[in-house]
């Protein structure tokens, strides 16, 4: 029996018994113990394996900021503009200067990265421009997240078969990169259970729940984190996980939990919930027969690209890329494009391997026309 069917079996068997989550024909529930039991002893193992394996595949959702901007949202390098016009900045020409230096390296968060790691040698004067800045990317999400809570219809098409919500109803979870509130705004929000009501009785952020406060709209509302004993999965709601944290959450000790700048990983091991997060959504890829749809992710952190190539190249992860250079998008991002010797690395190969299809069309072209770019997005989960 090879180990790598084995720890398929493992991971998909942890995803069904902990979430509940129910595909295909099968409907109940196995107990992890006797699994581990039959695994390691019985003598139709392989066959139970492949059954296993074989109960349906799983959909998941990857969302980055150029999701968000088809609603307006802001990505990197519009981000970087706001910022130059923040009081913060304009009244510090070392930030400034840091800023620009950075725009072709990362922007605002390589920014934040160089002055995480000054401010790490106890450097005072970097720890105040960390502060400055952070707190002007803050500005910056709650504009964007006021632009967002003036909309009023953001479905793009008046047809409801393909209209955006009944589509984001069709994963077993949603994953995010972002840490606006377009999702909680016109999502979670807008009864999205009505679209798929035999499957989910709602969707919503495990481990997360509001902090009371009756005035408060969607996006004035702040959000507690839970204690790590209260991390759980509702099988009948529709999860929705923010990787990277989000503007409004309060952590256990009254802190915001908000993911930018460098060395992301070491935040995200900082947090619980994030923590809880991430490994959910190794266990998500790595679950066997899993497929991945990843729209407006531009294939820039590294801990999340890693999860994604050993997906694909150990568990027969599959692709489907919505971004405006398709499945060209992990050449883009290859250090080595526009020189005189292109070298093929670890993501484009991994793209070869798994990517199962792509879309180069924004959302309110895709949705808005019901034509053969929204069927191609339908084929994903057939």
């Amino acid at each position: 029996m090879h180990e790598i069917a084995i720890e398929q079996a493992r991971h998909r068997w942890r995803r069904t018994t902990s979430s509940g989550i129910r595909a295909g024909n099968y409907d109940g529930r196995l107990d992890r113990k006797s699994f581990s039991y039959v695994v390691g002893r019985s003598r139709g193992v392989q066959e139970l394996v492949a059954q296993f394996l074989n109960m349906a595949k799983w959909h998941y959702l990857l969302l980055g900021a150029g999701f968000s901007r088809n609603w307006g949202g802001w990505l990197a390098d519009e981000v970087f503009e706001y910022l130059l016009g923040r009081p913060e900045i304009v009244a510090s020409e070392e930030l400034r200067r840091i800023l620009w230096e950075s725009q072709l390296r990362g922007g605002f968060e390589y920014a934040l990265e160089v002055l995480q790691a000054a401010a790490g040698r106890g450097d005072s004067g970097a720890s105040d421009h960390v502060e400055k800045l952070k707190a002007a990317v803050v500005a910056m999400f709650d504009e964007m997240n006021y632009a967002f809570d003036d909309i009023v219809n953001w479905e793009l098409s008046d047809q409801h078969d393909s209209q955006i919500s009944t589509f984001l109803m069709k994963f077993d979870a949603i994953f995010s990169l972002n840490q606006d509130l377009l999702l909680e705004r016109h999502y979670l929000s807008g009864n999205p259970e009505l679209r798929h009501p035999e499957r989910w009785i709602g969707a919503a952020m495990p481990g997360i729940a509001p902090i009371a406060a009756p005035t408060a709209s969607i996006i004035g509302q702040r959000w507690q984190i839970l204690a790590d004993d209260e991390f759980k999965i509702d099988a009948r709601i529709q999860p929705y996980f923010k990787l990277h944290g989000s503007t409004n959450w309060n952590s256990r000790d009254g802190k915001g939990t908000l993911v930018i700048g460098g060395n992301k990983t070491e935040a995200i091991g900082g947090s619980p919930i994030l923590t809880w997060y991430f490994r959910e959504f190794e266990a998500a890829l790595f679950a066997g027969d899993a497929r991945l749809m990843v729209i407006g992710y531009g294939f820039r952190d590294q801990h999340i690209n890693d999860l994604i190539i050993r997906a694909v190249n150990h568990c027969g992860l599959k692709l489907f890329v919505v971004s405006p250079e398709g499945a060209g998008q992990a050449r883009l991002v290859n250090r080595s494009a526009g020189g005189a010797i292109h070298a093929s690395d670890k993501l484009e190969s991994a793209f070869e391997r798994g990517v199962i299809g792509a879309s180069r069309r924004g959302l309110k072209e895709i949705f808005g026309g019901r034509g053969a770019e929204l069927a191609k997005l339908e084929r994903y989960f057939s």
